[in-house]
């Protein structure tokens, strides 16, 4: 298939730039494989619109504050860590990547800068910092991804609705550089009143930047994802392979989707190991019954996992009804249960 068969125009103004009032107050759209019917919901009708015999499972990784904002001389810049190498030494994202040449100083505040020690692979920069990194990140930004378009006075002025908007309620340890997003439209008390029916479970998945790395292939098989790694407890799989001789499994989120269809296909002996999992047209799903999912950049790895997962036909006519019927896009937008 080709990457182009993935693609639809979106309009700038369907795109999210700042959650709903209420995490649970996002749209809901409900796809139904078998009928291909498509309606329309609240997120927080999602208690009354899961089956019984239904169970979830959701990515609890903690999503940290890898994002930057400098100068270098008279110049603005900006960074995200993507990959941290010791205490004090990080692989980033820059911009304007030209400023960011080797031996050159960036400063972020009075007491905190980074040298730039080397270029890296596709781009990225080596950077040794003057404080530990744990130290770096309380000066760090929500990793929002480009196209919200933060510019450093508005990311400084919605800096703590970001660090708590772009992270879900039921996050735990981890290290993700991006949200698992489907996660941020759960309140607290949506979750009591779904896990007073249906059991939820936990993975661990660390976002990192295959989730939102940027095909460049012509033809979508010749993608190879980048490594990410997943920690799955063995207790934790033993009770949903128990609950799936009886029920469907709800994945909430790609990076649910990604971990548990990882594990079915590379059987690991350990609780944590990685994934380099592309999933595309072909696939055949072994774990997941259900997934519940934002709606996703065109030409991406996502957009190409819901379609493997529904069919690119029915996913093309569903979203081109989301933007028709005015749902918001992207990491702080909408979402869709697709059953």
């Amino acid at each position: 298939m080709k990457l182009k068969d993935f693609s639809f125009e979106l309009p700038p103004d369907a795109i999210a730039r700042f959650p709903a009032d209420k995490r649970d107050q996002s749209r809901l759209m409900m796809v139904d494989r078998k009928t291909r019917q498509i309606t329309h919901h609240q997120f927080n009708e999602l208690p009354g619109l899961l089956k019984e015999d239904e169970f979830l499972v959701v990515n609890d990784s903690r999503v940290i504050p890898v994002r930057l904002f400098g100068h270098i001389g008279e110049s603005k810049v900006e960074l995200l860590v993507v990959k941290q190498l010791d205490s004090h030494r990080a692989e980033a994202l820059t911009m304007p990547g030209k400023k960011f040449k080797p031996g050159v100083k960036v400063l972020f505040t009075n007491s905190l800068w980074a040298q730039v020690e080397e270029i890296g692979d596709r781009g990225r920069r080596v950077l040794k910092f003057n404080k530990e990194l744990e130290g770096v990140y309380r000066n760090g930004f929500a990793p929002l991804p480009p196209y919200i378009k933060r510019k450093v006075q508005e990311a400084q002025q919605y800096r703590e609705l970001d660090l708590e908007r772009y992270q879900t309620v039921y996050s735990r340890e981890g290290n993700s550089i991006a949200a698992p997003t489907a996660g941020l439209h759960f309140t607290p008390e949506l979750l009591e009143q779904i896990q007073a029916k249906h059991e939820m479970l936990r993975v661990t998945l660390n976002v990192g930047e295959a989730t939102f790395q940027k095909l460049e292939v012509e033809e979508v098989v010749d993608h190879r994802m980048g490594r990410e790694y997943i920690t799955i407890p063995r207790e934790t799989m033993t009770r949903i392979k128990e609950l799936k001789e009886e029920k469907k499994l709800v994945a909430v989120g790609t990076t649910s989707v990604r971990s548990l269809e990882t594990y079915a296909v590379k059987k690991p002996v350990d609780d944590t190991f990685y994934s380099e999992l592309f999933i595309y047209p072909g696939f055949q799903f072994q774990m997941v019954d259900r997934m519940i999912t934002n709606f996703h950049l065109p030409e991406s790895s996502l957009f190409i996992l819901v379609s493997a997962f529904a069919g690119l036909d029915l996913m093309q006519k569903a979203y081109a009804i989301a933007i028709n019927e005015g749902y918001r896009f992207f990491s702080y937008g909408d979402a869709m249960f697709i059953r």
